[in-house]
């Protein structure tokens, strides 16, 4: 980030901000540009506030009574970004989505701090290049290069404070910010630096260098939706996981062989020391999340796993999207007759799955059309392994594409309609199959799951 056009940015702000009104209420609107949705649609946390409907002028507006000051974001699907709302704020926005966050600029009464962040987003994208060449570095050099990029920002926070002095939530949230996104990057570097480096071993690091974490908070609503925040907690946990599990874990080349005790610690860890509720919450959800989609453990392991996660987590507000996802993964293991899900052929027949697989050894695939470059990449790679691999049916399950788009596709793709479907049920489809990533693919023979998490560039060499 050009530190002077940064400070030129904040000075130019315009005109001086208005005394907080003491009215409880807030107001805030604004206009998209190429709106790529009919609504604009407020949260607190991952709560619903409001949502309002573009008009003609494709403007829209929210006029809230008293409101809790602090963090929301506003989602036009599918962008999302934050806004900082306070009592008597009357704040209003301009974006283009062509260039989403790149266009948003925020006016009126609360304009300050909602530029302020809006700019340390932007300048934290840009930096990622320059951060991942500071990996390299041995961990004094590293630390002093990231120390120096969060003090830039802190003086431009604390300039911005005399000029237009800000609440103490917001100097609060703002400082946060800066400061976990930093953290961040200090809590990776251990493991980003022995992988750059091809070291063999992952570096010892002093007391000095982890000397941030004193100040670091796990109990403070506040900031439980600030992504620098939930970022630094995610990589704080695996830092600290990795570095206590001396026993257990056998870990070797960077990775936690034994998935099933390392994510239990994790789970055990985040459970002894962070307080907020909805931070743990989160933290729980992202470890299970994490460990069912990723690891694709026996099913004995995965039992043990949530039993441990529901001991520690029993009233978690993700916990029935975790129990589903969990069914999910136990309906699909080796040998068991995949899912009796119904997609629809060219002809527009109801067929099962299962049906699709008897008598053949099968793999599916799937795809949208709202993605052009993974649906070129993946109808190339089909043809080749059609070619390559010829004992093999290769079967193309669409989703969310109109039937029209989805037909006039597949000649374009080469794909051969005899052999592609669509997903009537998104929703259905993704949690019985639970499709992710996209390069995910199935591997059935006579109505029998291979093996359920493939990957249609990997499985076949």
């Amino acid at each position: 980030m050009n530190k002077s056009l940064l400070y030129l940015f904040l000075f130019l702000l315009a005109g001086c901000s208005e005394s907080k009104k003491n009215s409880p209420n807030v107001f805030f609107g604004g206009e998209i540009v190429n709106p790529t949705s009919k609504h604009v649609v407020l949260y607190k946390g991952d709560v619903v506030i409001d949502s309002s409907a573009l008009d003609a002028n494709n403007r829209f507006s929210f006029k809230l009574d008293s409101i809790e000051d602090g963090l929301y974001h506003f989602k036009h699907a599918p962008e999302l970004q934050y806004v900082y709302l306070d009592k008597g704020d009357s704040l209003m926005l301009r974006l283009n989505t062509v260039d989403f966050d790149e266009s948003l600029v925020f006016s009126g009464t609360g304009e300050e701090i909602n530029n302020f962040m809006l700019e340390i987003f932007l300048a934290n994208e840009g930096e990622e290049y320059l951060i991942d060449q500071y990996y390299l570095l041995d961990a004094e050099d590293f630390s002093r290069k990231v120390d120096s990029l969060q003090q830039m920002k802190l003086d431009l926070l604390n300039d911005l404070n005399l000029e237009f002095p800000l609440t103490k939530k917001e100097m609060e949230i703002a400082t946060a910010d800066v400061v976990y996104n930093y953290a961040k990057f200090k809590e990776r570097y251990p493991f980003k630096h022995k992988r750059l480096s091809k070291e063999k071993t992952v570096p010892k690091l002093t007391k000095e260098y982890y000397a941030y974490r004193k100040d670091l908070t796990y109990n403070n609503k506040d900031l439980t939706y600030l992504r620098p925040y939930y970022e630094f907690m995610v990589n704080h946990f695996g830092n600290l996981s990795y570095m206590s599990c001396t026993h257990g874990c056998d870990i070797k080349d960077n990775m936690a062989k034994n998935h099933l005790h390392f994510n239990k610690h994790k789970l055990k860890l985040i459970d002894s020391l962070v307080i907020e509720k909805e931070l743990k919450d989160n933290l729980f959800r992202n470890v299970a999340v994490d460990y069912l989609l990723k690891v694709h453990d026996t099913e004995e392991n995965i039992n043990i796993f949530m039993e441990v996660f529901h001991a520690l987590s029993g009233n978690n507000k993700h916990i029935a999207e975790i129990d589903d996802l969990y069914e999910g993964i136990k309906n699909i293991q080796p040998n068991k007759r995949i899912p009796e899900i119904k997609v629809t052929n060219f002809n527009g027949d109801k067929v099962s799955l299962p049906s699709i697989s008897k008598d053949r050894k099968t793999v599916f695939y799937f795809w949208s059309a709202a993605n052009k470059k993974h649906l070129n990449d993946i109808s190339k790679r089909i043809r080749y392994l059609t070619q390559q691999e010829p004992s093999y049916t290769y079967v193309g399950i669409n989703v969310e594409t109109n039937l029209d788009e989805w037909k006039s596709l597949l000649p374009m793709e080469g794909l051969d309609a005899e052999n592609q479907y669509r997903a009537d049920n998104f929703e259905e489809l993704t949690k019985a199959l639970i499709v992710y990533p996209m390069n995910k693919c199935i591997i059935a023979e006579n109505e029998l799951i291979v093996d359920a998490f493939g990957d249609i560039y990997r499985s076949f060499k």
